[in-house]
């Protein structure tokens, strides 16, 4: 449980959530310091609200993995029997925000393990919450960077299905090396999904969509493009603000070949 602290008007707190931690035996300079990593994600507030901390103080010490989980973990985990107690078909959302696409699927997909990656403490609060609401106890949440992860912790072949939906966009072009959809991590996330396995992806931004599509097509393993909407993916706030913005949504499908 992340330490707990109390703002001026006596609100339960937490200590911000993204930091280097969120990589595991993060390396360092010569004098010892964190070495400053590209991340693919911002650094948020962590407050909590109070029905946030009470979904995470009665959830998070079974459902939630952070570093401390595998900081010494030196080659794959098999994921079903080390979170999950079971073996399953498993199904990664990377960026899982407030938890609507993976709350959602795992309660219709009980049969199936899903495994959230969200560095916003917050987030990962309210998705516990949606879990509990919706009975759903075949998912987990993991607060570890999950390009790290993917690389570090997974076996080749053990992922049915990847979504990442709305990653943040990085406008500037000066921040696109930070954008998660980018080669090597492209391959790495390949190679990790079963022959026949799908990356599903969607964004508001047609930049992004752009980028998506000439990345993607780097990777020789993976067949697809653009795609209509995936039924089974809520209409979440991302994609909400988006279209009331008036940007169109770009839904994209790619299979492991």
């Amino acid at each position: 449980m992340p330490p707990e602290t109390h703002d001026k008007h006596g609100k339960l707190a937490r200590s911000r959530n993204a930091s280097p931690e969120s990589r595991p035996n993060v390396r360092l300079t010569e004098d010892g310091r964190p070495l400053r990593e590209v991340l693919s994600y911002a650094r948020r507030g962590s407050r909590f609200t109070a029905r946030q901390a009470d979904a995470w103080d009665r959830l998070a010490g079974e459902w939630v993995f952070g570093p401390e989980a595998v900081a010494d973990v030196t080659g794959p985990l098999d994921l079903g029997a080390a979170w999950f107690g079971r073996d399953a078909p498993l199904y990664v959302e990377i960026g899982s925000g407030v938890g609507e696409t993976t709350a959602s699927y795992a309660a219709a997909h009980p049969d199936v393990n899903v495994l959230a990656f969200e560095v916003w403490l917050p987030g990962v609060a309210d998705t516990l919450g949606r879990l509990e609401a919706a009975g759903a106890t075949n998912a987990r949440l993991c607060t570890v960077d999950a390009a790290w992860s993917l690389t570090e912790l997974f076996a080749a072949g053990s992922i049915t299905e990847l979504w990442t939906l709305f990653p943040d966009p990085w406008h500037k072009k000066r921040h696109h090396k930070r954008r998660l959809v980018n080669q090597p991590f492209v391959g790495v996330a390949a190679s990790r999904l079963v022959a026949g396995g799908t990356w599903r992806l969607a964004t508001d931004w047609a930049d992004y969509a752009e980028h998506i599509a000439e990345v993607m097509a780097t990777e020789p393993t993976l067949a697809g493009g653009t795609a209509e909407r995936w039924d089974e993916r809520p209409l979440t706030k991302f994609e909400r603000r988006g279209l009331a913005e008036g940007r169109e949504i770009a839904d994209f499908a790619y299979r492991r070949v």
